[in-house]
């Protein structure tokens, strides 16, 4: 047994060398004895399947058992340091075939979660064929406490889709088909994605929870695209396993010949009790930790977009300049032109070259760009790098290998082909784009959009269509990579139709995410709301968009849904009457002068207990440091004007609440030392706030 910054880990080398992780977690149970000789082997350190290999297990769809998975045997493991913390490394080898495989395991300082991924090695003179590995594997997630398993746990899901993101759904474990006490089920609880859109359907990310001894286990799986996990059993071992893209549910797998090797796609693992927050605040901190250091998570400009609720794709120099003096005028650092710049008219199947439209520009884009720029502004452009419209001038000419290919044809999703960041020549033509938008038009900040998925992948020079996926992906993470050391001061937000590829392969470069493209603002205050689960709240970027018909409130409820993470300003502002201007005016200088300097060094909290969805009336988050806490409150049409708000972590003490947005509105609130418990009230309907609390 041994400790790591609050984790405790327990492991056991039989006389046969078989290595098993008895215990993970941030208490420090007993150790983990199974009888059963069967169970007890699949208290693994990792899952392994080679083609042509026995699965010796009886598993159904479930990935486990698989040889030589089962056969490897423990050589050493090695301790050092870096600067994140410890790391420790498990050789184990396969005798048969010769291959080693090492698991990692990443510690950090101070943080209650490791980063975990799995080397697989061919020391062997025989090709083999890699179906499945897991990135990390633990068994006996469910032993804390005294009562049933499916009495006590319970998993949460972050449900999402197109405009519809981050929508988490809480079940036991019988709610999704899992029954306690089965021999050797053939039932599994997963979660999966097969494409390049990783957060389509689900986020890569999930949270179990152990209602009795309120622990929480949350975990994510860093990759731009396929993905896999799954939680199932035997009898009284119930195990989790996340791993990147498999044979089974992605159409992947990866030949590795004599000295090759192959890194899993990595995943963290948090750990904390008490509350959903604490857990969250641990995964949060370690976000933290693995994204790129740049400045504009720390100083968090306020972004103009010319799109939602506003342009819509279709902007002019006329256009422009009349929103470019607004936004200037409310406070905006940053104006984007986004999409529609390239092209006279439709121009959805015809992208791919990224010049400027004269047609909607007469005298240059650089006009526009250069007004933005006297504006005290920097401007910023969309982009779609990373697909080609079939219509586009430059496909007849580009090399056919550029496109990723099924079947021996070209693949085509939306009108558009994609472009197969694996070949130099098309990072060398992104590289140039890139180039031309920061220097010669001096853009400092691009909308870098991807608006299809392409599927399982490519099987052009791939050993599997998931393969060439992967490796398609590493290389767009590579080439970005390459940008942000190049341009380090420029900007570059990761959107998908929205959040269709909110993980942290992508957020560990990207200063910021977007989180939605949701058309209705008071959908969209429950994306926000529950926005920095699912990422930093530093990195969320969220519409405000009022409209150019609505009431005090409704810019009030549009201006509160981004406050407390990133604006992304947009609506035709200029249209709004001189009150409604004053209300965004008031917002985003609230948000410079009180707000944004706290957010980076401030934890999620959710004061209902709960995530929000769409049903309800009332949504609530916050954030919270040493110092204070801030609190957005929406209010929707409930039937009651008050609302309670759980903070039993101030029981006790004395606070001073004050409203930090709208300045002067009105409110009233009770605050019970005792229970911790903060009652508010506010009147009228689809309405918000914002307050501050500070212990005295």
């Amino acid at each position: 047994m041994f400790q790591e910054n609050g984790l405790y880990i327990i492991l056991e080398v039989t006389k046969e060398r078989d290595i098993r992780l008895l215990h993970f977690s941030d208490m420090p149970e007993g150790e983990n004895v199974v009888d059963d000789k069967e169970i007890a082997t699949h208290q693994r350190l990792v899952e392994l399947r080679f083609a042509g290999e026995n699965v010796a297990k009886h598993h159904g769809p479930r990935q486990i058992g698989g040889l030589p998975g089962h056969r490897l045997k423990f050589q050493k493991f090695v301790e050092k340091r870096n600067d994140f913390g410890k790391v420790i490394s498990f050789s184990l080898v396969d005798e048969q075939t010769k291959v080693e495989v090492i698991v990692h395991w990443q510690f950090y300082d101070g943080i209650k979660t490791i980063r975990a991924w799995t080397e697989v090695i061919n020391h062997g003179v025989e090709e083999v064929v890699i179906e499945q590995v897991s990135s990390f594997y633990l068994s006996h997630i469910d032993t804390e406490g005294n009562l049933p398993r499916n009495e006590k746990m319970m998993i949460h899901l972050p449900h999402t889709s197109w405009s519809n993101e981050g929508m988490w759904k809480k079940y036991t474990l019988q709610e999704l088909g899992f029954y306690a006490d089965e021999i050797a089920s053939s039932k599994r609880i997963f979660g999966s994605n097969t494409g390049s859109w990783s957060s389509q359907e689900l986020a890569p990310m999930a949270i179990l929870e152990n209602q009795e001894t309120k622990g929480f286990l949350a975990w994510q799986i860093e990759n731009n695209g396929s993905w896999y996990w799954e939680i199932s059993g035997l009898k009284n071992l119930l195990y989790l396993q996340l791993s990147g893209p498999n044979d089974e549910e992605n159409q992947w797998y990866k030949s590795l010949k004599q000295q090759e090797r192959f890194l899993s796609v990595p995943v963290a693992i948090s750990f904390s009790h008490g509350k959903v927050d604490n857990v969250l605040g641990e995964l949060t901190q370690y976000r933290r930790k693995i994204r790129r250091e740049n400045q504009d998570n720390r100083k968090l400009g306020v972004i103009f977009n010319d799109y939602m609720n506003c342009l819509f794709g279709d902007p002019t120099t006329e256009k422009e300049l009349p929103l470019i003096d607004v936004a200037a005028e409310m406070g905006c650092e940053y104006y984007c032109i986004d999409a529609g710049w390239y092209s006279a008219g439709d121009w959805w199947d015809g992208v791919g070259e990224w010049q400027p439209s004269f047609e909607r520009f007469p005298n240059g884009i650089q006009e526009v760009t250069d007004y933005i720029r006297s504006k005290k502004m920097i401007p910023g452009l969309w982009l779609e790098i990373e697909v080609m419209g079939i219509r586009s001038p430059l496909v007849e000419k580009t090399p056919k290998d550029w496109f990723f290919h099924r079947h021996g044809k070209p693949v085509i999703d939306r009108g558009r082909y994609q472009l197969d960041f694996r070949n130099p020549e098309v990072q060398a033509f992104a590289d140039e784009i890139i180039q031309r938008l920061v220097e010669e038009y001096g853009v400092g900040y691009i909308k870098m959009d991807y608006n299809i998925d392409i599927g399982a992948g490519t099987d052009l020079k791939a050993d599997s269509l998931g393969d060439g996926l992967l490796e398609h992906n590493r290389a767009y993470l590579a080439w970005l990579d390459r940008q942000f050391i190049k341009y380090p001061h420029l900007i570059i937000e990761s959107c998908s139709s929205g959040g269709m590829r909110e993980d942290y392969a992508l957020l560990s470069r990207h200063s910021l995410q977007s989180t939605s493209d949701q058309e209705n603002y008071l959908k969209t205050a429950a994306i926000a709301a529950n926005a920095s689960s699912l990422m930093t709240p530093e990195q969320a970027a969220v519409w405000s968009y009022p409209l150019e018909k609505g009431d005090m409130n409704e810019v009030v409820f549009n201006m509160t849904n981004a406050l407390l993470l990133r604006i992304h300003q947009s609506g035709h502002l200029a249209n709004l009457t001189a009150e409604r201007k004053k209300l965004v005016k008031e917002a985003i200088e609230t948000y410079k002068t009180e707000i944004r300097s706290m957010i980076p060094e401030s934890l999620p909290i959710f004061p209902l207990n709960q995530f929000a969805n769409f049903e309800q009336n009332w949504h609530s988050f916050g954030l919270a440091n040493s110092e204070e806490i801030y609190v957005a409150l929406w209010k929707k049409t409930p039937e009651s004007n008050e609302i309670e708000l759980d903070f039993h972590e101030l029981h006790g003490k004395e606070i001073d609440l004050s409203l930090v947005y709208p300045k002067g509105w009105q409110y009233d609130y009770s605050w019970q030392a005792k229970t911790g418990k903060l009652v508010i009230s506010i009147d009228g309907e689809n309405t918000a706030r914002v307050f501050k609390i500070v212990v005295k």
